[in-house]
């Protein structure tokens, strides 16, 4: 699943595949790769049929980050149906962000060059 998302994009923080959501709140996401996430972000749920846990499906919350791979998203799906991996699919689920964490965006414009660099 890791080739259907670019590992280093040029638009971030970029959309990852999602392997695995657990039944529990706060509810753990696992990614292919490791997503870049910031703690804060909040990402919108795209999970399409087949692969159980369709009551998550547009759901949208902030995320804290627990490692690489993982992160909590601040929603109740212990009632949820189990997430499963169909046999065959031409869709995966995805965890997109909406936005931009405010720290990314101020060293975006934070000048980096020396002073008399110029």
């Amino acid at each position: 699943m890791s080739i259907l998302a670019q590992p280093f994009p040029v638009f971030k923080p970029s959309m990852r595949i999602i392997t695995n959501i657990t039944n529990g709140n706060p509810s753990t996401i696992t990614t292919s790769f490791a997503h870049g996430y910031s703690t804060g972000l909040v990402v919108r749920l795209i999970i399409p049929l087949g692969y159980g846990m369709e009551q998550a499906n547009q759901l949208f919350s902030d995320i804290t980050v627990v490692d690489t791979l993982n992160f909590t998203i601040d929603l109740d799906t212990t009632l949820f149906q189990p997430f499963v991996t169909p046999g065959s699919t031409t869709q995966y689920p995805q965890a997109v962000p909406i936005g931009e964490i405010n720290d990314t965006v101020y060293l975006a414009t934070k000048n980096v060059l020396p002073y008399g660099a110029l």
